[in-house]
């Protein structure tokens, strides 16, 4: 894709355009808002598959997100090989513990007390899929040279929304887990030194007792997320 004869500017007329009344548009997108309100982070997953299909169908999703450049600086590493979730979920809690007994001070550590979070991550190995995201700092040209992208943690960012969102529509349920620091997962999985591990999604179907804290229900109401100049 990245050779250096395409980096021309060439346009084409829009090929997909919404043709929708005003009021579809706007039912269009209390629905979504509505889909989106039954999106729940769960740690308790059951023991049902999800088809390697449905994983894929919902990272090329994210692969059409907006990026600097439409560089795309994002690679995603689906897992459901339980030797290699087992190793994941043991370096990821010889983090976390480092975390909880006292490397995140006080503060994070009372602001996480809501959460119930601890430093036991059985949801690595009991959800039938991890997709960890790494950022690329730098791609390479056909011809092996390399160039710089941009705006890598906004891109990245934009891509694992969609990807949430996805999964969400799709049916399933996920967590997102960012033990720090997460260079293990760089030689575990065989990627690069230029790209940064930013997170790992487990993602699944909820056990029959899942459960979320009730907190996780309180969401900032729209007049203080929200600012309108007209």
């Amino acid at each position: 894709m990245f050779a250096r004869e395409n980096i021309t500017f060439d346009p084409i007329a829009l090929p997909d355009r919404a043709d929708m009344t005003d009021a579809e548009i706007l039912a269009q997108a209390q629905s979504f808002h509505g889909k989106m309100l039954k999106r729940h982070t769960v740690r308790d997953f059951s023991d049902r598959p999800v088809d390697r299909a449905v994983i894929e169908e919902c990272i090329r999703t994210a692969g059409t997100a907006p990026s600097g450049a439409n560089h795309q600086p994002w690679h995603f590493v689906a897992i459901s090989d339980p030797m290699f979730k087992k190793r994941i979920r043991d370096a990821s809690e010889e983090e976390e513990r480092r975390f909880y007994e006292g490397g995140a001070g006080d503060e994070w550590l009372k602001a996480l007390e809501p959460i119930g979070t601890n430093d036991n991550k059985p949801h690595l190995e009991d959800a039938p899929w991890l997709i960890v995201i790494f950022a690329q700092r730098w791609g390479h040209f056909d011809d092996g040279t390399r160039y710089k992208n941009y705006y890598v943690p906004e891109s990245v960012g934009i891509a694992t929304g969609f990807l949430l969102a996805a999964l969400h529509h799709a049916g399933l349920t996920s967590l997102t887990h960012t033990p720090n620091p997460m260079k293990f997962l760089n030689d575990m999985l065989g990627r690069p030194q230029s790209e940064k591990p930013v997170m790992i999604l487990a993602v699944g179907h909820p056990a029959a007792d899942a459960t979320i804290p009730r907190v996780a229900k309180i969401k900032k109401p729209l007049s203080e997320i929200l600012t309108v100049s007209e």
